[in-house]
């Protein structure tokens, strides 16, 4: 996750996938830094913010 001049980035603040229009990728793999901690908590948060996106966008 990233700004959209980082090269390192694939997808934006939004959960969008950089250079590709209508996807979107909501889950741990977005992560910059993966937690030492369980992953649970933070890939649910992931997913709700998401799902909150998409729920805006329409």
């Amino acid at each position: 996750m990233g700004k959209i001049d980082d090269g390192n980035a694939v997808v934006d603040s939004q959960l969008r996938v950089i250079g590709t229009k209508g996807l979107r990728v909501i889950d741990a793999s977005v992560m910059p830094a993966i937690t030492n901690a369980n992953t649970n908590a933070p890939t649910i948060m992931i997913g709700e913010m998401g799902s909150d996106f998409i729920k805006q966008s329409l």
